[in-house]
């Protein structure tokens, strides 16, 4: 490579040297003789200031959004606001700007970067966004090595329908209208997969702790600031596992994560607190200072029915918690992240273990202030003939789900595991308020 990262010249490993580096012009002021240009690269959030005493006629078509490779010497830098910048000996544009250049030097909202999906990474808070998006991604796949566990790929053209709801985009190559599904590719339905879970389960019997890490799909039309059609999952499993364990394993990975965010991205987060969320810093401090809060369902259900305000959405046994009602929980009466455990089994997925109780299941939600639901898991259901049941009630096709059932008929163990969506633990450590802006291109309905 050519030119010099402009992170590596920011923390003076190339001072009092003749360097080239490249990058968009973020704002360019000129005097009579000299033009002061600031220029990023992506590769951290500060800008590099280039001073040019070159003539005016090779800097006079330099504006906000042009692309410049600038060949000259690190100096300290007299002004205030950053350490080092670079004199300019020579200066290429490599790619104009016109006036119509729709990012010029203001402050841009949300909902108009919005508009402009392939040109917003060039904005400050979407440039600092999609870096981060980046680190974590790889702070995840760290965190998990360190432990032992596996990754593993799994399909995302799918037979399965993990949670069982119906809420999938089908894959076929038939025409609109044909149900001759012995013509379709597979030969059977398929859809793109709302989860590497199932799959997973038979990676963790083997390997003991996998985990999977890539995009899933719900074709549920919530059109929110919370819901994607496409969006990206992190499963772990671990077998000879309990709730429990899979509890504390989600405990120490988000606090693992946001003490990651904490230690390598301080720019950012003073950022994001001015622009985003007040009170953003201490938040993700006060996360990663003590353990969670830990209650049943039944015990969050009597929060809200006790809660000293009313609710949109009615509180009742058996009822679905709802945003407002998870974020009341973790927000005013805990102040802090929660876990909600032994949900009632009308309301969770087939393959959740049931409780001695016969109505409640070995699940548990983590919510976070800000956020609500950001983590669901399980301890999985090891009684085949209970298993068998659950699928039973909920119309399941059997004959295409026997190899999940042969998991317990051949070595049974028992495991668990838990899914967190990577787009909502963005949205925590950023405050950022809109899901579609911590993904690069959002897809959810009639927006693709």
């Amino acid at each position: 490579m050519k030119h010099i990262p402009i992170a590596h010249i920011l923390s003076g490993q190339h001072t009092e040297q003749s360097v080239t580096v490249c990058g968009l012009v973020r704002t360019c002021r000129q005097s009579k003789h000299i033009t002061f240009i600031a220029i990023n690269d992506g590769s951290c959030f500060e800008s590099l200031q280039i001073i040019s005493e070159l003539p005016a006629d090779q800097t006079a078509d330099i504006s906000t959004g042009t692309a410049l490779r600038c060949h000259g010497h690190v100096v300290p830098s007299p002004g205030t606001g950053q350490q080092w910048e670079l004199q300019a000996q020579s200066i290429e544009i490599t790619g104009e700007a016109p006036e119509s250049y729709p990012l010029q030097k203001k402050r841009h909202s949300l909902e108009f970067l919005r508009g402009l999906p392939h040109l917003r990474p060039r904005s400050n808070t979407f440039n600092a966004v999609f870096r981060l998006r980046s680190s974590l991604s790889h702070a995840i796949h760290r965190y998990f090595a360190d432990l032992g566990f596996h990754w593993v790929q799994t399909p995302i053209i799918t037979a399965n329908d993990c949670e069982g709801a119906g809420e999938q985009f089908r894959v076929t190559t038939l025409p609109a209208g044909d149900t001759h599904m012995e013509q379709d590719f597979f030969g059977r339905p398929a859809s793109l997969t709302v989860s590497g879970q199932l799959e997973g389960e038979a990676f963790a019997t083997a390997l003991g702790r996998i985990y999977t890490f890539g995009p899933t799909f719900r074709s549920e039309n919530s059109n929110t600031s919370r819901h994607l059609a496409e969006f990206w999952m992190v499963e772990p499993e671990v077998a000879f596992a309990d709730l429990d364990d899979i509890m504390a394993l989600a405990e120490d990975f988000v606090q693992s994560m946001v003490r990651h965010v904490c230690d390598t991205f301080a720019a950012e987060l003073a950022f994001f607190e001015q622009h985003m969320e007040k009170g953003l810093l201490q938040k993700l401090q006060q996360t990663t200072a003590g353990s969670f809060a830990r209650i049943t369902y039944t015990q969050a259900i009597e929060i809200l029915l006790e809660a000293p305000r009313s609710f949109t959405f009615p509180v009742a046994w058996g009822v679905d918690l709802q945003s407002e009602h998870e974020r009341y929980l973790c927000e005013e009466h805990f102040q802090k992240p929660v876990f909600v455990t032994d949900y009632p089994k009308q309301i969770k997925a087939f393959y959740m273990k049931l409780n001695d109780d016969g109505t409640t299941v070995r699940a548990m939600d983590l919510l976070l202030p800000g956020i609500g639901e950001i983590i669901g898991g399980s301890q999985r259901e090891d009684d085949i003939h209970v298993l068998q049941q659950r699928m039973e009630e909920i119309g399941l096709d059997m004959e295409s789900m026997d190899w999940y059932l042969e998991l317990r008929r051949y070595g049974n163990q028992p495991h668990a595991g838990f899914g967190l969506g990577l787009e909502r633990l963005l949205q925590y450590v950023t405050g950022v308020h809109n899901i579609r802006d911590v993904i690069p291109f959002p897809r959810a309905p009639k927006l693709i």
